[in-house]
């Protein structure tokens, strides 16, 4: 059995050489000089040990901290004056519905995060719980939220 398998393998192998020598292919060495002249030059400069680009801070705010309500104010200085989430806890605004909607991340795993009104009322959770959909009370919030802007994130 072996020895009718090597003889397969060895007849595909003298047909695919032989297939491979009959479309005239040809591999050729250029010996034409470089255009410097110079056959051993080296066209890269050599690595260094430090970096060469300085990177430029960026001053912009990264985030959006224009008009927050007193209420979301006063939320995040709760998240400060607790002990850092892991992950860091996020607020985004977003319209939905027609109005200006603020969603609040959870720490972790399982937990729900927050979707809030304008006015600081808790509208839902859309997300998180034990099957990841929330409290089912917004559950078209993914589709339809639009202009998501970052408000804070712990800086922690």
């Amino acid at each position: 059995m072996r020895s009718s398998l090597f003889l397969v393998a060895a007849t595909a192998a003298a047909l695919l050489t032989t297939t491979a020598c009959q479309r005239n292919v040809a591999v050729t060495t250029p010996t034409d000089a470089p255009q410097t002249g110079l056959a051993g030059s080296v066209s890269t400069p050599a690595p260094t040990s430090v970096n060469t680009i300085e990177p430029t801070p960026d001053n912009t705010p990264a985030f959006d901290d224009k008009k927050r309500p007193k209420w979301l104010e006063d939320r995040i200085q709760r998240h400060l004056s607790e002990k850092k989430a892991n992950p860091p806890i996020h607020i985004y605004s977003y319209q939905f519905n027609g109005a200006t909607v603020y969603y609040e991340t959870s720490p972790c795993c399982d937990q729900y995060t927050n979707l809030y009104a304008a006015d600081g009322k808790m509208l839902c959770h859309p997300e998180g719980g034990l099957t990841g959909k929330g409290d089912g009370q917004c559950p078209d919030f993914t589709k339809k939220r639009t202009e998501e802007r970052l408000v804070w994130q712990d800086p922690r």
